[in-house]
């Protein structure tokens, strides 16, 4: 399995969920700590994700997909904010 690791920045929480959702493989976030949670848990995303908001965003985070496709999908809605899936 290989990983890639990508950086967000100024994420709308509720939307990336939602994006989140979507995705068929494994989604990693990565703490500057080096911590990995799996956000394909609710639990991971509750801690994970809290712990890395200001005012209802993520300012910033880094993510690991196990799938290229789910990486193209959150590289997309991180840049253009396009939580479309076409």
């Amino acid at each position: 399995m290989s990983l890639r690791i990508m950086e967000l920045h100024d994420v709308d929480v509720p939307e990336f969920l939602k994006v989140l959702d979507t995705c068929e493989g494994e989604v990693y976030l990565m703490t500057r700590d080096g911590d990995r949670l799996n956000l394909r848990s609710k639990l991971s995303q509750l801690v994970g994700l809290t712990a890395l908001m200001e005012g209802g965003k993520i300012a910033e985070a880094f993510i690991m997909c196990e799938k290229e496709s789910d990486e193209r999908k959150l590289f997309r809605f991180n840049l253009f904010k396009d939580e479309s899936q076409n």
